[in-house]
């Protein structure tokens, strides 16, 4: 019996400080929970283990944050072991870690790199201080530089910077020359997100109150449009909506882990507020920290568990849901797209006509185009406002 693969996501919610945008399950001031916390991952990765039967092949593992670059190698080597225990990874491609650029050095790095870690992800976000400054990030520009070499020179070839885009105030002539300085650093992947303003963020408040000016959603569709084009003739190809990697005759360096989500694959999401998707059921655990730890301690079991015990909802997916979702996330990849003949071999039946007046719309008004090796993607002109084409597989 061939079993599919899945990802593993570890959630780590621990922050020096909370950035003034973040609306993320992370929290400051609680490091002292980071000994427990990783005892509760360890005792969720077991759980799924037992249940999958500890042959579910693994392929991908991301631990996100917050700031994952907090933790100590001595516990990302416990948890690494205990994933190699309960799964087989005897075909792991892809270890990634999140981190902050203030808070590596080149030795930390030069362990992570021993144990099994071969990507890093750098919450670079910006190199100019006014803008790290209103973001609450605790690094400078500076830091992000010397984070990159230090990962280059501990081993990594396989380096990610993450930047954000129409900030309060940002003109387009700053972020040309961001994007400049960061293309100097010479990594494989960079990630662009678009600034959003979430209700209950300090940001939220501060434009709210008139402090900071709102976005200009069109200068930010600008600054998009002149990133695509500039990261292009970089040999950059975007992969994704907000997402670029170099390809190579030796290699692509697209993120595996992130694939796994948008070919809306399996993936099994351990700590705090985590999400997963496992044998057909959408997955979220306990958000609070102090709740999820205190789920493992064997006297707060409840007598059935779905699972695991950190587990708060749980929702069964049916095959045409499964098929909206798989579409919805599926065009978000520009090259690969969704192959009908694919989506014919996983579900029996075409897109096409299980969502015939759907697909009929948005050829007409040239959303989304076919090739002809029927891949359908979205068309090239239309990826600001891909939202439109996502919500006609939207319940």
């Amino acid at each position: 019996m061939i079993m599919e693969a899945h990802s593993l996501y570890i959630h780590i919610p621990f922050c020096e400080k909370r950035c003034s945008y973040c609306d993320f399950n992370t929290y400051a001031g609680i490091n002292y929970l980071i000994p427990a916390y990783v005892d509760a991952i360890i005792k969720e990765i077991e759980y799924y283990g037992n249940f999958l039967g500890h042959q579910v092949p693994v392929q991908t593992i991301f631990f996100g944050g917050g700031t994952p670059s907090l933790i100590n190698r001595e516990y990302y080597q416990k948890i690494l072991d205990n994933i190699h225990k309960n799964f087989d990874t005897s075909a792991i491609s892809e270890i990634s870690l999140e981190a902050n650029p203030g808070t590596v050095n080149l030795e930390y790095l030069i362990s992570l790199q021993k144990i099994g870690f071969n990507r890093i992800s750098f919450g670079v976000q910006s190199d100019h201080p006014k803008y790290l400054e209103l973001m609450g990030r605790i690094h400078d520009y500076q830091d992000s530089i010397l984070a990159v070499e230090w990962a280059k020179q501990a081993g990594f070839e396989n380096l990610n910077i993450d930047l954000i885009y129409g900030i309060p105030d940002q003109t387009l002539n700053e972020w040309k020359q961001t994007l400049d300085t960061i293309e100097r650093l010479k990594t494989q992947h960079v990630s662009l997100y678009a600034l959003g303003i979430e209700e209950g963020t300090p940001l939220w408040s501060w434009v709210k109150d008139g402090l900071v000016k709102a976005p200009d959603d069109d200068l930010a569709a600008s600054m998009y449009d002149y990133s695509k084009e500039f990261l292009e003739s970089k040999n950059f190809y975007a992969y994704e909506i907000s997402n670029f990697a170099i390809s190579d005759a030796e290699r692509d360096y697209r993120c595996l882990h992130n694939l796994q989500y948008w070919r809306n694959q399996p993936y099994l999401g351990i700590g705090a507020g985590a999400h997963g998707y496992v044998n057909n059921y959408r997955i979220e655990n306990k958000c609070n920290v102090p709740a999820y730890i205190k789920s493992f301690i064997p006297e707060n079991h409840k007598p059935e568990i779905f699972i695991s015990p950190g587990i708060e909802n749980y929702t069964r997916i049916d095959t045409f849901t499964e098929m909206q979702e798989t579409l919805m996330v599926g065009l978000r990849l520009l090259q690969e797209g969704i192959s009908i003949p694919k989506f014919k071999k996983r579900f029996k039946k075409s897109p096409l006509k299980v969502f015939e007046r759907e697909f009929n719309e948005l050829l007409s008004n040239r959303l989304v185009e076919i090739d002809e090796n029927e891949i359908i993607t979205i068309s090239p002109d239309k990826i600001m406002v891909s939202n439109q084409v996502f919500r006609y597989f939207v319940n």
